[in-house]
């Protein structure tokens, strides 16, 4: 509720190793992921969460914002960026 732009939410089990998980989250433009970055909820989930973790990282796909790409990086999390080359996105509105 606190984040209007964020699409999609998930945390998936790796089915072969129970205790690794991937995070998933769409957002619906570069701004909402740089309001994302900057909620104080996330900076203090991280904060506490990061040191219980053996490694973290982020894989970013999509036509993204120079802007947010260097937000996320800046956070010292190793980020792969992997800009579109092609394909199509269906309206998905309801």
């Amino acid at each position: 509720a606190g984040e209007p732009g964020m699409l999609l939410h998930t945390f998936d089990r790796n089915p072969t190793d129970k205790l690794s998980f991937v995070w998933t989250e769409v957002f619906e433009n570069s701004s909402a992921l740089e309001f994302h970055l900057q909620n104080p909820a996330l900076v203090k989930y991280l904060s506490d969460v990061s040191p219980l973790l053996d490694s973290f990282t982020i894989e970013l796909y999509g036509e993204v914002s120079t802007s947010a790409v260097n937000m996320l990086k800046a956070t010292g999390t190793p980020t792969k960026h992997y800009d579109t080359e092609l394909g199509f996105i269906r309206d998905l509105t309801p």
